[in-house]
């Protein structure tokens, strides 16, 4: 596949289910939200678990924040889906600050402005990263918050109103992993010269990452349907997760040239000889609809959009425990969980994306310190 992939054109048609979870509009209700404190003088502990009972709100009035990454300084870098806006935000609080508008950002159902990544070489290169929806695909591209045009390293993702996938991150190997959607348009997620139904590995370049399955190829994994959140344990492996379709959200151990069936398959089923993967963990959509992902110790953070609660999964040399549900109901839609450098998790909600019922002071960003 090559680096630019010719754009494939809009799919006229939404699949039966949508990942985001709920097809109405948003409700002028407001439920009940207790109020976290303010993060003045906030501290962590680095490695220790987050305080899920401690929450500082950090921001608040954002639109439908979806990416969210760090800085070296601990501060982080937020993307607004719609606005095309990215947002910084200190973990001590106070008022978010612009600090790039990506140009060309087309949103639209469940496209805009999505994944956000910072280089690990941040400190000499200066290079944010970004997954948005364009006029006619999804792309990546990279740029400067000193201004400047991005660079666009990898096009021609297929775009559609839902099933754009859209997270980025940075792997243990330096290499830049991107979590596609099916773009509704099932029969591509088996397609390996198709870069939608994916999770691609990349050179920070753009350029297919050396080592991968297939030579020359962007693809490392296939067989998905909707991929918005990637992360790694302190060994190394990966996890993403998965939207079903109609019955079983995923979470999944993503190894390389691995196929995880969809859409032969949705949640465990057969494996057809040992062709898919089978997951390690689903829920009923109407408990998940997972988005973001995140690692602390040895525990799987998984934010959830129609399920309204934060899923922690214990992970033990790659297999999982059972999942507990916390904060179920407490801040509506969760779209996005990281990890800060100090230990902290972080989470975004999304109740402002047409699906979610509008709590005072909606979007926001909450953060959780990690205990000493």
């Amino acid at each position: 596949m090559r680096k630019t992939v010719v754009a494939l054109g809009l799919v006229a048609s939404l699949a039966a289910c949508s990942d985001d979870g709920g097809d109405g509009g948003p409700t002028l209700a407001a439920p009940t939200v207790p109020t976290p404190t303010t993060s003045e003088g906030a501290t962590s502990t680095p490695g220790g678990p987050p305080d899920l009972g401690a929450p500082q709100q950090v921001a608040s009035g954002l639109d439908v924040p979806w990416g969210l990454a760090f800085l070296p300084d601990g501060n982080a870098l937020v993307a607004e889906r719609d606005t095309g806006r990215v947002l910084q935000v200190s973990p001590g609080g106070g008022q978010a600050r612009e600090v790039y508008e990506v140009p060309g950002v087309d949103p639209g159902g469940e496209g805009g402005l999505l994944g956000l990544a910072v280089s690990p070489d941040y400190a000499q290169d200066r290079w944010v990263y970004a997954y948005f929806t364009s006029d006619s695909d999804n792309r990546i591209v990279r740029f400067r918050l000193d201004g400047g045009r991005p660079e666009v390293i990898f096009d021609g993702i297929r775009k559609a109103g839902n099933h754009n996938g859209g997270r980025i991150k940075f792997g243990p190997d330096g290499m830049l992993y991107a979590g596609t959607g099916d773009a509704a348009n099932t029969a591509s997620s088996q397609s390996p010269d198709s870069p939608n139904g994916k999770i691609l590995r990349l050179t920070p370049e753009g350029e297919p990452a050396p080592g991968n399955p297939r030579a020359g190829s962007p693809v490392y994994t296939l067989g998905h349907r909707n991929v918005q959140g990637l992360a790694w344990d302190s060994a190394g492996r990966m996890y993403a997760t998965e939207f079903g379709q109609n019955r079983l959200d995923e979470v999944n151990r993503i190894e390389p040239g691995r196929n995880y069936g969809w859409p032969d398959v949705e949640g465990e089923g057969d494996t057809r000889g040992g062709r898919f993967t089978n997951p390690i963990v689903t829920w009923s959509t109407d408990e998940a609809s997972p988005s973001g992902a995140a690692i602390s110790g040895d525990t799987l953070y998984v934010a959830a959009l129609r399920g309204e609660r934060l899923w922690t999964v214990p992970l033990n040399e790659g297999q999982a425990g059972e999942p507990r549900a916390e904060l179920r109901d407490r801040y509506g839609r969760l779209r996005t969980v990281e990890v800060a450098p100090d230990g902290a998790l972080w989470l975004a909600t999304s109740n402002r994306d047409g699906r979610g019922d509008l709590r005072d002071g909606d979007d926001r960003i909450l953060r959780h310190p990690a205990r000493a």
